[in-house]
Parts: structure tokens; C-alpha cells; sequence
């Protein structure tokens, strides 16, 4: 019997200058442990996509969606832990202390700010779905060229 995907929510958040929110997750995690990563996660039980947008932005940085900018895109895909997911992925601006987010404790253990010119510190430490946070995030920044940012 077939089973739906886990659906995901995840924010590529925008600054002034045009780059990309980024974070690492603890080397302990279940899923991409020790890989730079755009915020976001599950949905909850009865939760819209853009509710969990934006209770995941607040709690993985203590900012609060402004702006959903558009949709960059959606993404199947299957975790080491064997569960298939759909993620729909946004460009969003944020409200809040660009420079100092509150990472969710125990999940994330550092942040950067990421230029386009940079996209391959993503690739970094990714041997489960090769490629994948890159082409969101190429993806995000063609959505940004594309509307002038």
C-alpha cells in the first residue's frame, strides 16, 4: 500500500545583499549530520506548508518571516533513515538581527551567510542525496536574479 511523503517546509532566507542563510547541523543528527543546511523541517499534524514555514524559521533562528518572497521549488526525495519526503522550498526576508540568529540548541552548531560564488561549501560532508541542497539553493538564487535582487 502506498504511502504519502512527509511533507516539508524550507526557507531560504534572504539579506540585503543577496545571499542565502545557511546553518550546520550538529554531527549527531539523524539526517545530514555535520552538513550546511537552509532552515526548515516536518509539518506537523494538521499544519499548512506556510505555517510551518514560519514556525520553523522562529524556532531555528528567533526571526520571524516578513516576506514570502515565492516558491523556488519542490523536491522529492528519500533520507538515509528511508523516509520519502516532499519539500517546498520559498525565498523569504526575515524580521530581526541579521547578524546574530538564536540556533535551535543541539541541532545547529554555526551559520554563514552564503554567496552565490560560494555554493560549493554545500557540498560538503553530503553523501545521502548528492546534489540536492545545492540545486535548491542554485535555484534559489536564480529566483533572486530572476526578480532583481
Amino acid at each position: 500500500m502506498p504511502t504519502e511523503p512527509v511533507r516539508c517546509a524550507g526557507a531560504l532566507i534572504v539579506d540585503d545583499d543577496g545571499r542565502i542563510f545557511i546553518q550546520r547541523r550538529s554531527p549527531d543528527r539523524a539526517i545530514f549530520p555535520n552538513c550546511w543546511d537552509i532552515v526548515g523541517g516536518h509539518l506537523e499534524p494538521g499544519e499548512g506548508v506556510e505555517e510551518a514555514l514560519r514556525r520553523e524559521v522562529t524556532e531555528e533562528t528567533g526571526w520571524s518571516v516578513l516576506h514570502v518572497l515565492g516558491l523556488v521549488g519542490e523536491y522529492h526525495w528519500t533520507g538515509d533513515d528511508g523516509l520519502e519526503r516532499l519539500e517546498s522550498d520559498f525565498l523569504v526576508r526575515v524580521d530581526g538581527e541579521l547578524s546574530r540568529p538564536r540556533l535551535e540548541a543541539g541541532k545547529h552548531t554555526e551559520f554563514r551567510w552564503l554567496g552565490e560564488e560560494e555554493i560549493a561549501l554545500l557540498d560538503e560532508h553530503r553523501d545521502v542525496n548528492d546534489g540536492l541542497i545545492r540545486r535548491i539553493a542554485e535555484n534559489g538564487f536564480a529566483a533572486l536574479r530572476s526578480i532583481g535582487l
